[in-house]
């Protein structure tokens, strides 16, 4: 029997652009990120589904409080459809939830490999972007989510233990999952320019000590930066979504532009590697 951690090649049929985002440690923003910039890509016209690739501690709904009758686990099972599972959210997205503590998940098994290759492979068809929320570090489930992406957003804090994780699942994707670049979004920023000097400081690590299959250094792209703000905070206990509850403000802006980028040389582009 084969390694069900072994990375599977996403088809190429036509549809939505897999974008998994993901990060070494917990706590960094990933969900807030990947909520807000759902919004942020309907915004541009774009038809998004968030899929919540945390298959073991899920908290996508707690960020958007929903309150989902169907999850993943009752497509899984068979008690329920995609169609059925998959819910709007606030900002003019579509999610598919997991649910919380479903522990049978946390492991990756063949069978969950199956059944969540087959729930991507459905959705594919009829969004022009599918983000996956993954959980944070490098377990064999974290690492099968990432594999399925076209493109891989890695999230931080200039905190130093967010950075040794960041360059720990870095160093993994690219030495066991031949991954040839990774694009970089720094949280809490204190100051314009922090984030790419703190990619380029990673880059130098990297180049250092990491080389791909190709005998190539694994090349990180500045996707951008998400300044200290305490409108985040004020939406994550409200649990609303910055993009609707505080648009205006500093940290929204800065997801507006992660969203223009992307949308331009990710979304847009054949390639998927521009700047």
């Amino acid at each position: 029997m084969s390694d069900p951690s072994t990375p599977t090649p996403m088809p190429p049929a036509l549809g939505a652009r897999v974008l998994a985002v993901t990060s070494g440690k917990g706590g960094v923003g990933k969900t807030f990120l990947s909520a807000n910039l759902a919004a942020a890509l309907a915004r541009r016209g774009q038809r998004v589904l968030v899929l919540d690739a945390d298959l073991g501690l899920a908290n996508l709904d707690v960020v958007l409080n929903l309150h989902p009758k169907i999850t993943l686990h009752d497509v899984f099972t068979g008690k329920a459809t995609i169609a059925e599972a998959i819910v709007k959210a606030p900002g003019g997205f579509s999610v598919l939830l997991a649910g919380s503590g479903m522990v049978e998940y946390s492991r990756l098994t063949p069978e969950v490999r199956d059944e969540f290759l087959g729930v991507i492979r459905s959705v594919m068809p009829n969004y022009d972007v599918l983000l996956l929320d993954t959980g944070a570090g490098i377990s064999d489930v974290v690492l099968f989510a990432v594999s399925l992406a076209s493109e891989v957003m890695v999230v931080a804090t200039p905190e130093p233990t967010s950075l040794t994780d960041a360059y720990a699942a870095i160093k993994v994707l690219a030495t066991q999952h031949k991954r040839q670049h990774v694009r970089m979004v720094i949280n809490q920023t204190a100051r314009p320019g922090d984030g790419r000097a703190i990619t380029s400081q990673l880059q130098q690590v990297l180049d250092r000590f990491v080389t791909t299959g190709a005998g190539r250094s694994v090349r990180l792209i500045h996707l951008g930066d998400i300044p200290v703000d305490p409108a985040v905070r004020e939406a994550v206990m409200r649990r609303q979504l910055l993009m609707v509850n505080a648009p205006g403000s500093p940290a929204a802006m800065a997801v507006t532009e992660l969203a223009r980028k992307l949308d331009e040389t990710v979304i847009s582009r054949a390639d998927g590697t521009g700047n």
